[in-house]
């Protein structure tokens, strides 16, 4: 089984470009600046709004977890490459012959890495793009196993193992991104001239899901809501279970709704609304982590729309203390028990019992 590594290396030389000649990516390489991101919980990235558009560069926090949370959070050939260092075999990555338009982002945690625009056919059987989503969301160091000097990328928040950056691309840049198609996940642009009913989902706990679920419900817009678990390790864990304290997952409210009809932004000023951000693994009566305030983000701009939402809300003084809900890329859902599902609407109530 042929490696990239070893493909490209017999491919180069046999065009005789010398591998180890990468003048232009020594310049960006910055693996002293890499060292030290590795101690520092925060790192400077940008992300894209609804529109497209580049945010200015934000200080967030890094999304480092420990190895035995990455196994348990990654499938192993995802955790083969993106946390050992591993490669796809050329032409099997589901993104290699992609031509869509969208963003492609980090699995590990989100962050967007490329467009599709900058993406070319470089006949390596691997994802490639002349240049980044910005220069602050790619992380670079130096490789030299296997008897060559190459630049290894990796994602700047969670040090996921991406690829490698070559000095082989074509203008403006002149550089060849090669991209593992398992370390991304990929989000379509919509067709403008598309028609018919607009679906997207938002995840978010704030406590007691029964009673942020009804919230969610009478928003105008929101086509369902389904109330579960997400956040946390174990998999398809029961209420009981996460109870206990130890899964690590928080109880959650999905919601699918018709962004035509109300808008992410608006959801978020519900979500705001409808809970005491600035206490942490606490709402009212409820005590645990299983009720901290957490929004997961299913798209780039989602992340880009909540991040400036919180902002303006700190900015305006709503709240006399820090909030401290998270914000993660949205995990695996595990839905709650059908009795849980719409509980305070079957019992003709509108908020959780104790309040």
């Amino acid at each position: 089984m042929m490696t990239r590594l070893f493909w490209i290396g017999m491919t180069l030389a046999g065009l005789g470009i010398p591998v180890a000649a990468q003048s232009r990516l020594e310049k960006k390489e910055g693996s002293a600046m890499n060292a030290a991101s590795k101690i520092n919980p925060e790192v400077t990235v940008r992300l894209l709004n609804e529109k497209g558009n580049l945010t200015p560069p934000l200080r967030v926090a890094r999304a480092l977890k420990p190895d035995n949370e990455w196994k348990e959070l990654l499938t192993p050939e995802h955790y083969k490459v993106m946390r050992g260092k591993g490669t796809e075999r050329a032409f099997c990555g589901i993104f290699h012959d992609n031509h869509k338009k969208g963003v492609y982002a980090c699995v590990g945690c989100g962050l967007p890495l490329f467009r599709s625009d900058a993406k070319f056919d470089s006949g390596t059987g691997w994802p490639s793009f002349f240049q980044p989503v910005a220069e602050e969301n790619i992380g670079r160091e130096t490789d030299r196993t296997l008897g060559m000097t190459r630049t290894e990328i990796h994602c700047a928040r969670c040090d996921a193992h991406l690829g490698h950056v070559f000095d082989d691309g074509p203008d403006p840049t002149r550089l060849r991104y090669c991209l593992n198609s398992i370390a991304m996940s990929f989000h379509e642009t919509r067709d403008p001239a598309a028609t018919g009913p607009r679906r997207e989902k938002a995840m978010f706990g704030a406590g007691c899901f029964w009673g942020v679920e009804e919230t969610f419900r009478q928003v105008k817009g929101v086509a369902a809501t389904a109330v579960g678990f997400s956040g946390g390790l174990r998999k398809y864990p029961t209420y009981e279970q996460v109870c206990r304290h130890d899964t690590g997952h928080a109880e959650v409210v999905q919601v699918e709704f018709d962004p035509d009809r109300v808008s992410y932004e608006q959801l978020l000023d519900v979500f705001w609304g409808s809970h005491d951000p600035t206490t942490a693994d606490r709402q009212g009566p409820d005590v645990g982590s299983q009720y901290r305030s957490v929004i997961f983000f299913h798209t780039p701009s989602q992340e880009a729309t909540t991040r400036m939402s919180l902002e303006k809300l700190a900015k305006n003084g709503r709240f006399s203390r820090p909030i401290v809900t998270q914000i993660e890329t949205a995990r695996e859902f595990y839905r709650a028990e059908e009795y849980h599902q719409q509980y305070l609407a079957k019992r003709g109530k509108s908020d959780c019992p104790g309040k």
